[in-house]
């Protein structure tokens, strides 16, 4: 007998996972979204030598992005109709961050109807945060359904 399809909120999840894998921009990057419950992300990364700069660690760019990601997942896991936008984003680099793994966590912390506030970290190889961000995000027009990659995972 096959496994029964996911529904509700875990539904809703495993599509946020598949539109996740399905942007372009995640091309670039080794990872994997993983909604953890509501209100909960995490990405996993691996980082290599191509997203360094000049002295040899990790650019920015890469911090912000797994940081929006995780945050913004966090959020999205309680909309089901809307794709938010990100709004705003405060970041606070704590630690340089070299080649290998790197697990970005999210979290809501407030707003339930338009715009919405949410936390994210990252954690290194060996257990150290290397960053912490906090971010605005708001509801848009786009529809969750109509995005190419939102659906439920046969």
């Amino acid at each position: 007998m096959p496994p029964e399809a996911p529904s509700g909120e875990a539904a809703h999840h495993r599509a946020l996972e598949s539109l996740y894998a399905a942007a372009p921009i995640n091309r670039l990057f080794d990872s994997t979204l993983e909604i953890t419950g509501a209100g909960l992300s995490r990405i996993r990364f691996e980082l290599d030598e191509r997203y360094f700069h000049a002295a040899g660690a990790v650019h920015g760019t890469a911090y912000f992005k797994m940081l929006d990601d995780a945050a913004f997942y966090a959020a999205n896991s309680l909309v089901t109709d809307r794709f938010l936008l990100t709004t705003a984003f405060n970041l606070l680099f704590t630690r340089p961050l070299r080649a290998g793994p790197v697990i970005a966590e999210g979290r809501w912390l407030s707003g339930r109807r338009r715009v919405y506030v949410a936390e994210a970290r990252l954690i290194d190889a060996a257990g150290e945060e290397a960053a912490r961000g906090t971010g605005t995000f708001m509801r848009s027009r786009i529809p969750l359904a109509g995005l190419p990659g939102y659906r439920a995972q046969p």
